[in-house]
């Protein structure tokens, strides 16, 4: 998969209804694709950006996370997560940054560990009702693959990553090491 070299500049709407500039001319924006409100992968995936939010936002990144799942399913994830939530449903933001789903997000035997990892990790908190339970049918299908980029102020795409499996997404120290890596050049 080839990422776009620039993104022309748009605002967004998050699910609590903010406004998000992208690109955002004061900060580096990392645009994460997830696959679904609930997945338990990204909820996963998503707690280390939550606990390291303060380093992240003190590098100069604002982090945003694209699922494909509605706003009414996303917003009752928006309390416990500090980064900005969108929803496209439709998909659309999935497609003009040639995000993609196919069987190889559940399939590929590098993600059974982290796919283990995560129901591990979130019954506690399910049987305790601290978080929803993920839809059985999420909208948009379970088969969606993770995508990172680091916007520039301008719209440039300063580094780009297209997962191979579902739990194949940077971590916060490749994301930070690449918004340094911009940040000295």
């Amino acid at each position: 998969m080839t990422a776009p070299t620039t993104v022309p500049p748009r605002i967004l709407t998050g699910v609590t209804g903010t406004a998000i500039p992208i690109p955002d001319p004061d900060h580096l924006i990392h645009l994460q694709f997830r696959r679904f409100a609930g997945c338990p992968i990204c909820h996963r995936h998503l707690r280390t950006f939550v606990t390291r939010h303060t380093e992240i936002t003190a590098a100069g990144i604002r982090p945003i996370a694209v699922f494909h799942s509605g706003a009414g399913e996303l917003v009752d994830y928006a309390h416990e997560i500090p980064l900005e939530l969108i929803a496209d449903p439709g998909k659309a933001l999935y497609r003009e940054f040639g995000v993609e789903s196919a069987a190889r997000a559940l399939l590929d035997p590098r993600a059974w560990l982290g796919i283990a990892r995560a129901i591990g990790n979130g019954a506690g908190p399910l049987v305790r009702g601290e978080q929803p339970v993920p839809p059985s049918a999420p909208e948009g299908g379970r088969l969606g693959l993770p995508a990172d980029f680091l916007i520039a102020p301008g719209g440039t795409v300063a580094a780009a990553r297209y997962g191979t499996h579902a739990d194949d997404q940077w971590s916060v120290d490749e994301m930070l090491s690449h918004a340094t890596e911009h940040h000295t050049h």
